[in-house]
């Protein structure tokens, strides 16, 4: 029988619409983009092509540095509590009986199943001032107020004042958590779920706790899957635009929203552009360091 890798005119047919697919959806948009990011806003908003590096020079102006760091600053913490989270949750996920795995993984990717827009939206109405949170921590306040009240005590916490809970970090945080969280979770359970089991089994039996076997065994074992798992919840965080535009308040303003201004309300295409291609670069250096890395490791860059 014939080897179908070896029929060149069959792989040409089957990699020809894939590739124009690529070239006409990804990279054409992405090369004109960055030949704006070289030109000139006109009087208008209308963009003149030229060969002129004075968007990069004004993109590493100290305000826009202040708002990337800014930016990064959210990027990371959320990275933190993704991995916090996500991590028992994989485990948990990848520890489970056969016939359970499924159904809790369809619980982590279920979110995707509706707009984002819309999961946003309802985080407004949980964390708002008279949202579900503030609605239940009113509840339990006057719940331990009325207890006291038995004993002849009055109001011993005060009248209730509802905590701000939105537009601000905490909820940019928040929504970022809750909408990358299962990309941290899916890395994490396709590392863990291939891991030998008989690693921790040997380690318990040697003596050491469930502690030490999980920092020092399960968690070297899962260091791929963190590592996938936090470029990817890290990128996807640093160039966002639509949480932290709904969910922040004017101090919550990210790299990726001013984007979004340079393009929509200040017409300047390319400002936004260079900015755009200064994130693009950025992420283009922290994947080389990790290819770098597992290269030098001997491994294989997951």
């Amino acid at each position: 029988m014939q080897d179908w890798r070896q029929n060149k005119l069959v792989f040409a047919v089957l990699l020809l619409p894939p590739t124009a697919w690529l070239v006409i959806f990804f990279t054409i948009p992405l090369a004109i983009v960055w030949v704006y990011s070289f030109g000139e806003r006109g009087p208008l908003g209308e963009t003149f092509l030229d060969v002129s590096l004075a968007n990069y020079a004004r993109s590493v102006e100290r305000i826009n540095l202040l708002i990337l760091a800014k930016s990064a600053w959210i990027a990371i913490v959320t990275t933190v509590f993704c991995v916090l989270l996500g991590f028992p949750i994989a485990m948990g996920i990848a520890f489970a009986p056969a016939k359970y795995r499924n159904l809790l993984l369809l619980l982590v990717i279920l979110p995707f199943w509706t707009n984002l827009l819309i999961r946003t939206y309802a985080w407004i109405a949980v964390l708002r001032t008279r949202g579900y949170v503030n609605f239940g921590l009113e509840w339990i306040h006057e719940q331990i107020n009325g207890f006291f009240g038995l004993f002849g005590i009055d109001a011993l916490l005060g009248k209730f004042q509802p905590f701000e809970l939105l537009y601000n970090e905490y909820a940019v945080i928040i929504g970022l958590v809750y909408v990358h969280l299962p990309f941290m979770i899916l890395p994490l359970y396709a590392t863990l779920e291939k891991l030998d089991k008989s690693y921790l089994e040997a380690s318990l039996d040697l003596g050491a706790g469930h502690w030490r076997t999980f920092f020092l065994v399960l968690t070297p074992l899962a260091l791929p899957g963190i590592v996938t798992g936090t470029m990817l919840v890290f990128i996807l965080s640093l160039g966002t635009f639509l949480t932290p535009d709904l969910l922040g308040g004017p101090d919550s303003i990210m790299i990726g929203n001013l984007i979004a201004q340079q393009f929509g309300q200040a017409r300047d295409w390319p400002f936004g552009s260079a900015l755009s291609f200064m994130l693009m670069y950025a992420t283009f250096f922290f994947l080389w360091i990790k290819a770098m890395a597992a290269r030098r490791e001997g491994g294989v860059s997951y």
